[in-house]
């Protein structure tokens, strides 16, 4: 049986190290946004020749005389551009310099989001995280509201909120990075990935908390608190850990052959769940015995 109560401060310190170097990252770099919420254009077409999409890139960047350009290459050979917001008469401009370049110019789809329009997605998308994190927490606070000894309902609540935090940030901090290293934007995909990881996170927080109130009820008379929690993680390490494998290996695969608008959709999940992977098991429960032990200190 793996000690993973009493090797608490190794798991709790790395991931307090963990969580305020990624929020150092998002204070620090701040998040380059996408289209979805500054306004723009997304516009996805094909030529024939297969060129490179850095080579689209100078390409349209030279023909609307911008730099604020970020072409990608789907799986398919489709180009999905990223561009300020255009009007009609430079949407044309632009499709006559690609056509003029190269044969067989297909236009798939061509899109435009106003400035309004994305702060307006922006301040939704905030409020929607904001109040998935408060109803979770009064829920976990309710489903264990039979359990109030040695911790209380609420700090069930209260830990999960924490751990769903700590898988949000990971993720976060490393968008963050990479906007400011390799210009990657997040867009409305990204909020959603954290909707999602924060689903994943809870369920297997819940799990955890689950086994262990069911041990509390049946050994309340036996044994401490701290081996009931111990042993409880362990009983259920070999779920979580398959569980969480065979999500992993699919978004691997999504990830290396998925279409390239969804690469940081799908990259962002694969972080999170890691992430989620980790509190659920080495800092969810371990934070149940620090607050125990400092309820008692206060007492």
């Amino acid at each position: 049986m793996l000690n993973i109560i009493g090797n608490r401060k190794i798991f709790l310190t790395f991931s307090a190290v963990l969580v305020i170097v990624c929020v150092a990252a998002v204070a620090v770099f701040g998040f380059r946004q996408g289209i979805d919420f500054k306004g723009g254009t997304l516009w996805n077409f094909k030529v024939d020749g297969g060129p490179a999409a850095s080579e689209m890139n100078e390409l349209l960047g030279s023909a609307l005389g911008t730099s604020d350009v970020h072409v990608s290459v789907d799986s398919d050979g489709a180009f999905l551009a990223r561009l300020p917001d255009l009007g009609e008469d430079q949407h044309q401009k632009a499709a006559a310099v690609i056509q003029a370049q190269y044969s067989g110019f297909q236009e798939l789809s061509f899109q435009s989001i106003g400035p309004s329009v994305g702060a307006s997605l922006r301040n939704k998308a905030i409020v929607a995280l904001i109040l998935v994190l408060a109803a979770i927490s009064l829920y976990i606070a309710f489903a264990f509201r039979k359990v109030f000894q040695p911790v209380s309902s609420w700090k069930y609540g209260w830990i999960t909120l924490l751990t769903l935090l700590h898988d949000v940030a990971v993720p976060a901090g490393v968008m963050a990075a990479l906007g400011h290293y390799l210009n990657v934007e997040i867009d409305t995909n990204f909020l959603v990935a954290l909707l999602v990881v924060m689903g994943f996170s809870v369920h297997d927080t819940i799990v955890v908390f689950d086994r262990i109130r069911e041990n509390l009820l049946k050994e309340r008379a036996k044994g401490d608190f701290e081996g009931i929690v111990n042993r409880s993680i362990n009983q259920t390490l070999a779920r979580s850990i398959n569980t969480s494998l065979t999500l992993i290996l699919v978004l691997v695969a999504l990830y290396a052959i998925g279409p390239a608008g969804l690469h940081y959709f799908v990259l962002t999940l694969l972080i999170g769940v890691i992430t989620g992977i980790y509190s659920s098991i080495f800092v969810a429960s371990p934070m149940l015995i620090v607050w125990q032990k400092w309820s008692r200190r206060g007492s």
